[in-house]
């Protein structure tokens, strides 16, 4: 029988099929309280016997992996690998799963949402007529706009293909570029630059690394249009936060939305007080659906990876 660790908070939990296929394989489950999957020390202590590990946001270290002698697999619940030492994984002959791309409906859904509840005011309008007021909005619309896509992977492609709806112009930046999105001519690649400075909408698709962090300062908030809209539902610290809020204070860009932030939870910032911003709680992969993926993805990863099988989804 092989042990499983979970210290991901919504693996089975919304949907028990994930488990449950596991344990038909013979797996035990252990899903750990999150006092124990933020402490270093205890969570190194609780995976001493353990086959497998699934993760979400939290922080696996060099640290915890000392005390791991039986680990084989660390199967990420979603896509992003930036909080786990892939190094010290690599050195202990550790597997790294993942499921890219489970999640991309639900996350491109909730980027139209936030760039059409900036376009028109839906949050302080609800709010206000909430309390008993009845103003007059003047929104700006999407439809016709040009909208900017940094990072160009299975989410950036979803978004690409809710916009074509919408008509818009869309501009792309990725380090790789996709020769088939760009040959489809639905796409136009340009530099950062160039489509930080012509977009209307830019919105982020891209992991956390040394090319990406801050990614968005002041000098490229300085560069955007007065009228345009920041999204980012990809990584805290892709955008500088201290730059965005002198930006939106300053009324150098017309608004932004995060559903990610460089600390979370986000409740103590400047940006909260402003009303051209609109935060969310790290929700955009949370849908019924794209958990029931996500989870199954990640549960095949984990018994293909023990029974010495080729994963879904590895890195490297």
């Amino acid at each position: 029988m092989f042990k499983v660790v979970s210290t991901s908070p919504t693996f089975g939990k919304y949907s028990q099929d994930p488990i449950t296929f596991l344990q038909s394989e013979g797996c035990e489950v252990v899903i750990l309280s999150s006092e124990i999957s933020h402490n270093e020390v205890a969570l190194g202590r609780a995976l001493k016997d353990v086959d497998a590990l699934i993760v979400g946001v939290e922080k696996i270290t060099s640290q915890v992996l000392e005390h791991v002698p039986k680990l084989k697999v660390i199967a990420k619940h979603g896509a992003g690998l930036d909080n786990i030492d892939l190094q010290a994984a690599k050195e202990k002959n550790i597997a790294i799963t993942y499921a890219p791309g489970a999640n991309r409906h639900a996350v491109a859904d909730l980027v139209f949402g936030l760039m059409l509840s900036l376009a028109r005011e839906i949050p302080n309008s609800s709010a206000q007529v909430q309390k008993g007021e009845w103003p007059r909005v003047i929104g700006v619309e999407m439809f016709g706009k040009t909208l900017g896509v940094i990072g160009t992977g299975k989410i950036g492609k979803e978004v690409i293909r809710r916009a074509q709806g919408f008509q818009m112009k869309i501009l792309a930046y990725d380090l790789y570029p996709d020769q088939e999105l760009s040959k489809s001519g639905s796409v136009t690649y340009v530099p950062l630059d160039e489509l930080i400075q012509q977009s209307d909408f830019i919105t982020t698709h891209t992991d956390l690394n040394e090319n990406s962090k801050s990614m968005i300062g002041r000098p490229q908030l300085e560069a955007m249009k007065t009228t345009a809209f920041l999204v980012n539902t990809a990584r805290g610290g892709i955008i500088d936060e201290e730059a965005l809020y002198i930006a939106l204070k300053k009324g150098e860009i017309a608004g932004a939305a995060l559903d990610v932030f460089s600390v979370e939870p986000f409740i103590q910032s400047p940006l909260l007080e402003l009303p051209n911003f609109i935060c969310t709680p790290h929700m955009a992969g949370y849908t019924y659906e794209a958990l029931q993926e996500v989870g199954m993805i990640t549960a095949r990863n984990v018994l293909n990876t023990l029974k010495g099988k080729q994963p879904e989804f590895s890195y490297q």
